[in-house]
């Protein structure tokens, strides 16, 4: 940690620099963020997880400029080149692209044009046509033809000038900086069909003729585009208008109407088309690309913590079916605590259609394992085997519930599964996983690898290292802030948990086998490995129900525990007595209990704590189902209305599963009665809606949904950032009438700048 540093993140994230120091101090000693968020209120100001976040990632990029900006300036040093003057550039490069701008000069490349051009002695000729006094340029050129040189004749000579010449104007950090900025800002994504691709590269027929401004271009487009060149079906560029362009560079770079100037006039348009231009495309690509991966990543870590925050069944006896149809439908009984007890398979579905014989095999172990709950998997043929288990009596009231299996094919697969049920196959862990995933989400999905779930958006696309860290982030997020009771959590769960590595989570695992399960927070300093550190951070997330200290099943972290010790004592009652009693508590005055490291803040969530100890913040969950009668897309009549699940949710529209085995999406447009411009504003994955259906396209496979009242109302105002074909390739917006003169700065090059970007 650097003060600059300090003072840079704190202005860019308009927070105070103590705020950002003590942020920053407490990572470097180890604190995880849910652990500064949680327990360190007072030190950081009450900062949320977000915040935390976006300091320890600014303070790393900051750190990866800094390494870069040592290694930058040990070349200069070393190739002799590095003047006080450099030097000082250097050092106040505020990013990596002015950084790369200013030693693009002194960068080792490979041999060059303008290398070669000096190297035969041109450099003196390129220097005095660059002046673009009155001279002529081929009289110049005349004095150095020198064949053994390689400069057979006058045009070899002038040519080799302007070579050297385009690289100059390529150097330019100051130009680089300005078209930088004018490709971002006016650079056009053109994307069209590879040649002779039209038939094979049909699912990209949307971008075969597609033009957009790429600042404006959405993510979900730039990442198809180029996932369509990835696989060889489209071409695209990343250009302003060229002649515009050119023209914009000579207004710098051309001083005159002379013979020399005419030969810098050909090096400009010589360095943008063959150097400039494709450096810059270059850097817009990979911008217009990092761009889309962090709102793809952004979009999908959203739908994440909304799956992994689904409202948990909670301890039932689950009966869980994993629907099949050729080799049968594989069936688990579960006890309250997700544990296996039996498996079977019945054959309810064509071909073999074993239908009362599967009936009494279900009525049989839904009475011997007092069965609460049936959980179906919704899979090929979950609907059929939901409405056959709906159409069962079992003599009192068992609720059935469709459950997502997204991901449950790669735990039933994976080593996790493998050492959790050794002796059993992958139909059956598969089983096991959707009943546990009702009874507890969040515990289940953590075994899987979260780009499994599939709720995100070209997650295979986008950098896969910024994706990993963004869902372990989300992951780690929502596993404390719910809680992990230590007595029967998984170890893949526990391994979430702050502080606490998959090594140690194991440990944990081992020394509850071995010794029983643990009876307070404070037996957890005897597993092997659990130092007084990794304790402080993780004791605050673990529960121990049924421990003799109460607060040992709470939120409350145990360096707290003297403070409510002190509290009842002063009231002269017990914890529990505060714990049941809100008249008591009421009784306290918290300002009396404020001390050098315990603030308002930290007695606020005590007393919050104490009146819903280990509470879960997830809601409530809710029995959901889908219209009888409704199983399969021809079933689909425009106008119905249908209630639904959100499977996903994207920046253009949300997909929800009605019970026809293909999801239906709701466009953007679709969401509201009102303009919506993010759809995480209004709608979430697992959100159970009501849906009309608009257009039923059984060829293509597509369903098209509404969520507006009144949907077949003509929309309101169009979000642009929808889909190809609502705009024509070359559609260029209007021009912004600004209703005066613009400032001249008294520079060509930059006025001309300034002009269009204003457009």
């Amino acid at each position: 940690m650097t003060e600059k540093h300090v003072t840079k993140i704190a202005q860019e994230l308009q927070l105070t620099e103590k705020q950002v120091r003590v942020v920053l101090l407490l990572l470097e000693e180890g604190a995880t963020v849910p652990f500064v968020a949680r327990y360190r209120k007072e030190a950081t100001g009450g900062l949320d997880e977000v915040k935390i976040i976006s300091i320890r990632d600014r303070a790393e990029q900051l750190g990866t400029l800094d390494k870069r900006r040592e290694t930058v300036l040990k070349s200069l040093e070393e190739q002799g080149k590095l003047t006080d003057e450099l030097k000082k550039k250097v050092l106040s490069a505020e990013t990596l692209a002015v950084l790369e701008d200013i030693y693009l000069p002194y960068r080792p490349k490979r041999r060059t044009r303008g290398m070669a051009a000096r190297e035969r002695g041109l450099e003196p000729l390129a220097a005095k046509i660059f002046e673009q006094s009155d001279i002529d340029p081929e009289a110049e050129a005349s004095a150095f033809v020198d064949p053994e040189k390689g400069v057979e004749k006058i045009d070899d000579a002038l040519a080799g000038a302007r070579d050297i010449i385009a690289e100059w104007i390529n150097e330019d950090a100051g130009v680089r900086a300005a078209l930088r900025e004018l490709f971002a800002k006016k650079a056009a994504i053109h994307s069209k069909v590879a040649k002779n691709k039209e038939e094979e590269g049909a699912k990209y027929r949307d971008y075969f003729d597609w033009e957009e401004p790429v600042a404006k271009a959405p993510s979900h487009r730039v990442l198809a585009i180029r996932r369509g060149a990835a696989e060889g079906f489209l071409i695209f560029r990343v250009l302003p208008d060229e002649k515009r362009t050119v023209d914009i560079l000579e207004r710098h770079f051309v001083k005159g109407d002379n013979p020399a100037s005419q030969e810098v006039r050909l090096a400009v348009r010589d360095s943008y088309k063959r150097l400039l231009s494709l450096s810059m495309e270059t850097e817009t690509r990979l911008e217009s690309k990092n761009r889309a991966d962090g709102e793809a990543i952004r979009v999908f870590a959203q739908n994440i913590r909304n799956l992994l925050l689904t409202s948990p069944l909670g301890q039932k006896r689950v009966l869980a079916i994993d629907p099949g149809l050729r080799t049968g439908c594989k069936v688990v009984c579960l006890d309250p605590q997700g544990k296996l007890l039996h498996n079977d398979t019945i054959f309810p579905l064509q071909p073999r259609g074993r239908v009362k014989e599967s009936e009494e095999t279900l009525k049989r172990l839904a009475e011997n394992f007092s069965i609460e709950v049936v959980a179906i998997g919704n899979g090929t043929g979950g609907r059929e085997t939901e409405e056959f288990c709906r159409g069962i009596d079992f003599g009192r009231n068992i609720a059935v519930v469709m459950v997502s299996e997204s991901g449950a094919s790669v735990y039933s697969a994976s080593e996790v599964a493998r050492e959790e049920f050794p002796d059993y196959d992958l139909t059956v862990r598969g089983a096991v996983s959707i009943g546990r995933r009702l009874m507890d989400p969040l515990s289940e999905l953590v075994k899987i690898d979260p780009k499994a779930i599939g709720v995100g958006q070209y997650q295979h696309d986008v950098d896969q290292k910024a994706l990993k860290k963004s869902l372990d982030d989300v992951v780690t997020s929502c596993v404390n802030a719910v809680g992990v009771e230590v007595n029967t959590a998984s170890k893949q769960l526990l391994s979430y948990v702050s502080g606490l590595s998959e090594k140690l989570a194991g440990n944990i695992i081992s020394c509850r086998n071995e010794k029983g399960a643990f009876s307070s927070r404070a037996e957890l300093m005897k597993v092997q490995g659990m130092g007084a550190k990794t304790f402080e951070q993780a004791a605050g997330f673990l529960r121990i129900h049924g421990a003799e200290n109460l607060l040992d099943a709470s939120a409350v972290h145990p360096e707290s525990y003297p403070v409510i010790e002190t509290m009842a004592g002063d009231l002269g009652c017990s914890i529990s007595d505060l714990m049941t009693s809100a008249e008591l508590r009421e009784k306290i005055i918290l300002e009396n209990y404020v001390s050098d490291t315990t603030g308002m803040p930290t007695l606020t969530d005590i007393m919050m704590e104490l009146a819903k100890p280990g509470r879960d913040p997830r809601e409530q969950f809710e029995l959901f189902t889908f219209t009888e009668g409704v199983s399969k897309m021809a079933d689909l009549e425009v106008g119905m209305k249908l209630p639904g699940i959100v499977t996903n949710v994207t920046d253009f529209g949300a997909f929800v599963d009605i019970g026809v085995h293909q999801d239906g999406l709701v466009h953007i447009s679709a969401l509201a009665n009102r303009f919506v411009r993010n759809p995480h504003d209004v709608i979430k994955v697992n959100q159970k809606v009501s849906v009309t259906v608009m257009d039923v396209d059984i060829k293509r496979n597509r369903i098209s949904l509404s969520m507006r009242s009144n949907p077949m109302e003509p929309h309101g105002r169009r979000d642009k950032n929808t889909t190809p074909g609502e705009k024509k390739a070359g559609n260029k917006p209007a021009r912004r009438e600004t209703g005066g003169k613009t400032k001249t700065s008294g520079n060509p090059f930059t006025d001309a700048l300034k002009e269009w970007k204003s457009e």
